[in-house]
């Protein structure tokens, strides 16, 4: 059995240089050390040996099973070394060659000063407060003391979904509902997209955007509105811009006013963007009227507040120095990548 055994080796050994993939290699395993396989069918044969025999000869399989695993092993190594030197040579890659550029965006110039803008306010103390765009009537016009005779809510001008709910024209009805949620003191700014019925042109759109501010607490005056603008004028648009209020009106402040910031790029001296005035308008405020402060829910002889609203658009036509409103949504690539 010595020499049976040992012609099953040099078998193997011969089969195994033979391989030439591992589909090959997992044959002749299966051939000579499977549970059918040739030494497995010799050692079967042990019981017809001697007991003096059967140790010897047992010892001698064991060294040649494990002789062929061993080669079975290396074959293996050897096999896939020879796959991989040839999937590289078929799949080699010329580095000197250009890549492929890919396109990365940028943020749209009205993101860039909603930013900005939002960056100030938070810097002040202001947290960000958002409200739905489809609005209740009672929210959009009643609760900011504006009746149903009022001119602000002609259909011409609001887009109605129904008697009762309509497209929010400003985000003030926001303010109300912080006013109701939340406890003075309330400081507060709340960006977001407005709708009004208006023809499409070069300074109006039916889609835009506003930011409104809201800060309540006690003893709460007119200064702290024109200190609170005028260092946000002053972040945005550099240290020496100054403001100015103008009387004026709103339903849901009082007093009222308007306010101007000297023009930045003429420096007040009078240009063709401020129109030779050396002011530019850029925002409405006041103090929060009364009975607005009480559909909110809060006493108007314990807090006071101001309030004001932004155009973003204007905004960041301003700063860029745009003069077309509509390039805003055009999506024209050669325009927003400048940006």
């Amino acid at each position: 059995m010595k020499e049976q055994l040992s012609k099953v080796r040099e078998l193997a050994y011969e089969a195994l240089e033979a391989v030439r993939s591992s589909q090959e290699l997992d044959l002749v395993r299966v051939k000579y050390l499977g549970k059918k396989g040739e030494l497995t069918a010799l050692l079967k044969q042990m019981g017809k040996l001697t007991a003096e025999e059967r140790p010897i000869v047992g010892q001698l399989a064991n060294e040649i099973r494990s002789q062929i695993e061993q080669m079975i092993s290396q074959r293996l190594k050897a096999l896939r070394a020879a796959d991989l030197e040839e999937r590289l040579s078929k799949e080699k890659i010329d580095v000197t060659l250009p890549g492929v550029r890919h396109k990365i965006g940028s943020k749209h110039p009205l993101t860039i000063v909603l930013e900005e803008v939002e960056e100030i306010f938070l810097g002040l103390g202001f947290s960000i407060a958002e409200g739905p765009e489809v609005e209740l009537d009672y929210y959009n016009f009643e609760a900011l003391n504006i009746p149903k005779n009022h001119p602000a809510r002609d259909t011409q001008d609001t887009f109605y979904i129904s008697e009762t709910t309509l497209l929010r024209t400003q985000t003030s009805p926001v303010q109300i509902r912080v006013m109701e949620t939340q406890t003075p003191p309330i400081r507060i700014i709340a960006p977001g997209r407005v709708y009004r019925s208006d023809a499409v042109d070069a300074t109006h759109s039916p889609l835009f955007h506003q930011i409104e501010g809201l800060v309540i607490d006690k003893g709460i005056t007119m200064g702290h509105l024109k200190g609170c603008l005028e260092a946000f004028a002053k972040r945005l648009y550099g240290d020496e811009t100054k403001i100015r209020l103008r009387p004026h009106h709103f339903p849901f402040t009082e007093p009222s006013c308007e306010i101007d910031v000297s023009c930045f790029r003429c420096k007040g001296a009078g240009c063709g963007m401020c129109k030779g005035e050396g002011w530019i308008e850029i925002l409405g405020g006041g103090m929060v009227h009364p009975k607005v402060l009480k559909t909110g829910g809060i006493d108007p002889e314990i807090y006071s507040g101001f309030a004001f609203g932004v155009g973003l658009e204007r905004l960041t036509m301003f700063r860029f120095n745009i003069d077309d409103l509509r390039l805003f949504f055009e999506n024209d690539i050669r325009f927003l990548s400048q940006f």
